[in-house]
C-alpha cells in the first residue's frame, strides 16, 4: 500500500522534518478533494484539520454584512491552508472556498494535536512553521484592509 509519505516528505513546509516526525504526520493523512464553489472551512466552525493544496486555487475570504465576502488571499497549488486546528478555541478564523477543482492532502488536526503533546519537539517545530503561514495571512489581511479603506 502506497503512503502520502512520499508527497509529504517533498513538500516545502515540511522539507527537512525528522523521518520519525513525517512518519507520525503521514499517519494523519489523507487525500482530499473539493468541487468549484465548495467550501473548506467555513469561520466559528470547530477546525479539525490543515491542508497541503496539491492542485487548485483556494480563495481565503472574511464576510462583512456590508460588503459580502471579502478576499484576503488566494491559496494555489504548494501552499498551506488553514492554522486554527494549533491554536485554541481551534475555530476557523476564515472561510476558504475552491475557485477550482482542488486536490489537498488533509491532516487530521486532533491526530495532529494528540501527537504534538506527546512529542513536544514535533509540536514546537510545527509552532515554527505555522507561524510563517499565519505572518503571511496577517500580511496579506493588512493589505486587504490598507486597499479597502485607501479612498475612504
Amino acid at each position: 500500500m502506497e503512503t502520502l509519505e512520499p508527497i509529504l516528505k517533498e513538500h516545502p513546509f515540511l522539507k527537512d522534518l525528522v523521518p520519525a516526525h513525517l512518519k507520525l504526520l503521514t499517519s494523519c493523512a489523507k487525500n482530499v478533494t473539493f468541487d468549484a464553489g465548495e467550501f473548506i472551512l467555513r469561520e466559528g466552525v470547530e477546525a479539525n484539520e490543515f491542508y497541503i493544496i496539491r492542485q487548485g486555487k483556494v480563495a481565503l475570504e472574511i464576510y462583512s454584512p456590508n460588503q459580502g465576502a471579502i478576499r484576503i488571499d488566494t491559496i494555489d497549488d504548494g501552499e498551506v491552508l488553514g492554522w486554527s486546528w494549533l491554536i485554541p478555541p481551534h475555530h476557523w478564523r476564515f472561510d476558504a472556498r475552491a475557485l477550482t477543482f482542488t486536490r489537498a492532502i488533509a491532516l487530521d488536526g486532533k491526530c495532529m494535536r494528540q501527537k504534538c503533546e506527546h512529542d513536544h519537539h514535533l509540536g514546537f517545530e510545527l509552532l515554527k512553521r505555522f507561524a510563517n503561514i499565519m505572518e503571511q495571512r496577517l500580511q496579506a489581511t493588512r493589505l486587504q484592509l490598507l486597499d479597502l479603506y485607501h479612498d475612504k
